[in-house]
């Protein structure tokens, strides 16, 4: 009875790493659809109010993963930081893939088995560690989700207005998850 049950545990647990890695690569398309729709004034544009620029948001995305990387899983290869003045849409796109490709791998090992490698989420040096669980990527794409929408509403408040087919594939989940 334990036996099974043990081995019950495991393959659960394995096919929610595998699904989480199919999810956050789901997430990341969608940051990758919205840099490659963007148009290109739109970058750098001087935002209302002094708030990020959608450069800014993008950047930061990927520079917290790298945090979540390092703190989480460092026996993984961190990625460079990307500076948010400088930062093109290509360069942006190019480490967003990177940072992705090292997320999948923190949050396979993280969710594959009982015991794995890493038994703790750590999202800052002064937040409490979480075990790693469902938990750790439901904030992981929150945090994303979040900043894909202030991108959203930036590019219209700016006068860059995604079109419709653009945001309506962020919520095909059917081709995202493919």
């Amino acid at each position: 009875m334990a036996t099974r049950r043990r081995k019950t545990q495991i393959q659960t647990s394995s096919e929610l790493g595998q699904s989480a890695v199919r999810i956050f690569a789901a997430n990341e398309r969608m940051n990758q659809l919205l840099i490659e729709h963007l148009p290109p004034e739109a970058w750098q544009a001087k935002t209302p109010s002094n708030v990020r620029t959608i450069a800014a948001i993008f950047t930061h995305m990927h520079n917290i993963r790298a945090k979540w990387i390092r703190l989480t899983a460092p026996h993984l290869k961190v990625p460079r930081q990307l500076n948010r003045t400088h930062c093109t849409p290509q360069e942006a796109s190019a480490g967003l893939a990177e940072s992705a490709a090292r997320c999948e791998q923190m949050l396979a090992e993280a969710l594959a088995t009982s015991g794995g490698r890493i038994e703790t989420f750590l999202r800052d040096g002064w937040a409490k560690p979480w075990p790693v669980g469902p938990e750790m990527l439901c904030y992981i794409v929150a945090h994303e989700a979040h900043h894909r929408g202030q991108v959203c509403m930036l590019a219209h408040q700016l006068g860059f207005k995604l079109p419709g087919k653009v945001t309506s594939e962020l919520w095909n989940w059917e081709k995202l998850l493919k």
